[in-house]
């Protein structure tokens, strides 16, 4: 399975009697990442599913994504929010679903949870070495049998700016 991680776009500051779930992105968020989607576009991809945090911001970027064509499928997980625990995820929500190798899922999230996410499938635990900036993506081969922690390969990791 190709496993892709996305930062939300850029969002609202944070503010007095603005809960963090609420913030939404900025224009300048929502054109960013939308030039992102078109490029991905452009580069062929498709996902079977995009599962995103229930969080405005990430939920709009992921609008976004399926707006784009990257996808048919969305999905809300509370497991993508900034508190979510990859172990969880992957008992709770992964696991029982049982995808084959073919398949494409791509998760929007949150910093710095998707990074240590990724870490943690590549090394087996969070280093803090990844940075995923706003409307950046990691992609990640996830090994077909066995564990999943400290087994998966890095094949994909873009700052938007390289997808302009």
């Amino acid at each position: 399975m190709n496993l892709y991680l996305f930062r939300h776009g850029i969002a609202e500051e944070h503010q007095p009697g603005l809960k963090d779930e609420e913030r939404q992105l900025t224009k300048e968020g929502r054109q960013k990442t939308k030039k992102v989607a078109q490029q991905l576009v452009k580069l062929d991809l498709h996902f079977d599913l995009i599962l995103t945090s229930p969080l405005v911001r990430a939920h709009q970027t992921a609008e976004i994504l399926i707006e784009a064509g990257l996808s048919s499928q969305l999905e809300i997980s509370d497991h993508l929010t900034p508190e979510g625990n990859i172990n969880n995820w992957l008992t709770d929500w992964l696991e029982p679903r049982n995808y084959d190798d073919k398949t494409q899922l791509l998760l929007v999230g949150h910093e710095p949870c998707l990074s240590n996410w990724a870490e943690i499938l590549l090394w087996g635990e969070a280093k803090g070495s990844l940075v995923l900036k706003k409307a950046g993506m990691i992609g990640i081969k996830l090994p077909e049998t066995g564990s999943l922690l400290g087994c998966s390969q890095m094949f994909w990791l873009t700052p938007p700016k390289y997808l302009p």
